[in-house]
C-alpha cells in the first residue's frame, strides 16, 4: 500500500495525539468522519499503525533513572542469541534491547529507581544472562530529547 498525503498527516496527528476522537481527527485532516474512520481502519489493517498506547511519566512510576547497557556475548552462534535475546525479554526493567553492529553485541535501555535499585537490576538479572563476557553500563544524567514519533517522508 503507497501512502498519499492523506494518510501521512494522519499518521502525524495520531502520533501525537493517540486518544484524538475520530470527529477531531477528520476536522484536523479536513476530511469526513466516515472517510477518515475508514482511512485509519487501513492504516491499521495494513501495519502501519502497529498499536495504541499510553507513555508513562518514568518520574511519577518511580523509575526516573536511565541507563544504557552495552554487552558483548562469548560468541556469535544462533543458539548463543537466540538464548540471549529469550532471556532478556523477560525482564521487566529492560525497555528496548537493539542488536548492534560494531564493538557491542547489544545495547539495552533500562530503567530503575536509583543507582542501588540499578545494582539490584545488574545482580539478580542482567549478570545471569547465558552468553554474556562483557557488560558496560553508562547513566543518563538528563534526557534533553525524547519522542516516539517517527518521521513521516
Amino acid at each position: 500500500m503507497e501512502l498519499d498525503q492523506l494518510d501521512r498527516r494522519i499518521l502525524g496527528v495520531l502520533q501525537k495525539k493517540g486518544r484524538i476522537s475520530n470527529a477531531e481527527l477528520s476536522e484536523t485532516v479536513n476530511l469526513s468522519a466516515s472517510a477518515c474512520h475508514r482511512r485509519v481502519q487501513r492504516l491499521e489493517e495494513e501495519g502501519f499503525i502497529r498499536d495504541y498506547v499510553a507513555l508513562l511519566d518514568a518520574r511519577k512510576m518511580k523509575v526516573p533513572t536511565t541507563v544504557f547497557v552495552e554487552i558483548t556475548l562469548s560468541g556469535q552462534a544462533d543458539e548463543v542469541l537466540d538464548a540471549f535475546e529469550k532471556a532478556v525479554a523477560r525482564i521487566p526493567d529492560v525497555l528496548e534491547c537493539h542488536l548492534m553492529a560494531g564493538t557491542a553485541d547489544y545495547i539495552l535501555k533500562v530503567v530503575a529507581e536509583n543507582t542501588e535499585d540499578f545494582a539490584r537490576i545488574h545482580r539478580q538479572h542482567l549478570s545471569r544472562l547465558p552468553g554474556v563476557a562483557q557488560m558496560q553500563s553508562s547513566f543518563a544524567l538528563r534526557t534533553v530529547f525524547k519522542t516516539t514519533a517517527l518521521p513521516i517522508p
